[in-house]
């Protein structure tokens, strides 16, 4: 790697994930018990849906073997949230809200995670949920712009949800209306489909970016870079 910058940025993800190797270990917990659970739950899916888990009615432990990300995902999740101001976090796709309780243990403020399926929301925090994570649910198209006109601020932002080109250029174009130089953007599944190959192309080339980072499973977003606006594949 030529830049300073992204060798700086990559050996400390790498650093961040072995410090928190014996952390958070209680939420993956509560993803073995998701896994253990075979309970079928009426979803309501707004978006492309679930290539392995089709259907409205599906079982919580395939959605969590198959719509949920790795904890070693959920740890690259935090890193990047650590570096902005973790004020106001938003999640676009609660699922089982294992993401959710992942960011919420690094953020300041509040992690503010919007789902489409009231069913999906009540399933990942029957038990139990923190404090400082705030469902917000409906329709995201609506919900999301309602959110901001109170909440201009975005520090970081995961988009998770929909994973259609049409839906993931919507949410990302409100978004960035509302970042900072030290906000970044997480696009999930950027490679899952030639629409979302479409997307993250488009978001690459959009005006305010400056830098972004492919991981295959998402793409980091930048908007604030010391050198010519860039694109780095990333082997994590």
């Amino acid at each position: 790697m030529q830049s300073p910058k992204i060798f700086q940025l990559f050996e400390g993800l790498k650093a961040f994930s072995e410090a928190r190797k014996e952390q958070d270990l209680d939420i993956e917990d509560i993803r073995i018990n998701f896994l253990q659970d075979n309970r079928e739950i009426e979803i309501l899916d707004l978006g492309a849906g679930s290539k392995k888990v089709p259907g409205r009615h599906r079982k919580i432990s395939s959605v969590t073997k198959y719509s949920t990300s790795s904890r070693k995902f959920n740890q690259l999740y935090q890193y990047f949230t650590g570096l902005t101001p973790a004020e106001n976090i938003i999640e676009l796709g609660t699922c089982m809200g294992l993401n959710a309780r992942y960011l919420s243990r690094v953020g300041k403020g509040n992690v503010y995670t919007f789902e489409g399926s009231e069913q999906l929301v009540k399933a990942a925090f029957s038990k139990d949920k923190p404090s400082n994570i705030i469902p917000i649910i409906g329709p995201i198209e609506f919900t999301l712009p309602d959110f901001l006109k109170e909440n201009p601020i975005v520090d970081f932002a995961f988009i998770d949800a929909n994973h259609t080109y049409e839906g993931t250029i919507i949410f990302f174009e409100k978004l960035v209306k509302h970042i900072q130089s030290n906000s970044i953007i997480v696009v999930g599944d950027i490679h899952w489909s030639k629409g979302m190959e479409k997307a993250w192309k488009e978001i690459k080339e959009h005006t305010q970016v400056k830098l972004t980072l492919d991981f295959y499973e998402c793409g980091i977003v930048f908007f604030d870079y010391p050198a010519e606006k860039s694109h780095f594949i990333l082997d994590y």
